[in-house]
């Protein structure tokens, strides 16, 4: 089984900044692209951004330049580095992984959220 487990989330002022973090273990083989999403309150899930093993990313347009996705492969961590927070960011943000358990099969993976509220 692969387990995500994020953490970095809380309460931040609008205009700061927060450091999200995913990071999975268990029986992995190798992981292709890792990503953040997020879900606010009556809101569907939408992506927030998300990165290939080679380093590509791509982003909402929403956050474009105010966030920053990364990972690190040997850790298989994924990092989200959120600046310039705006109160429409609060929502429970979801890591999530396509995971190779072996060198044929690939399944896809959720965390179970960390909340981020941003509020003065």
């Amino acid at each position: 089984q692969v387990q995500l487990v994020e953490s970095g989330g809380g309460l931040v002022q609008p205009g700061g900044s927060l450091r999200l973090s995913c990071a999975a273990s268990g029986s992995i083989f190798t992981i292709a692209s890792m990503g953040w999403y997020r879900q606010a309150p009556g809101k569907e899930r939408e992506l927030v951004a998300r990165i290939t093993s080679g380093g590509s990313t791509n982003y909402a347009d929403s956050v474009k330049d105010r966030f920053t996705i990364s990972r690190d492969n040997a850790k298989n961590t994924v990092y989200l580095q959120m600046n310039s927070l705006k109160p429409e960011d609060t929502a429970v943000y979801y890591c999530n992984a396509d995971v190779y358990r072996n060198i044929i099969y690939k399944n896809n993976y959720w965390g179970q959220g960390t909340r981020v509220t941003v509020s003065s």
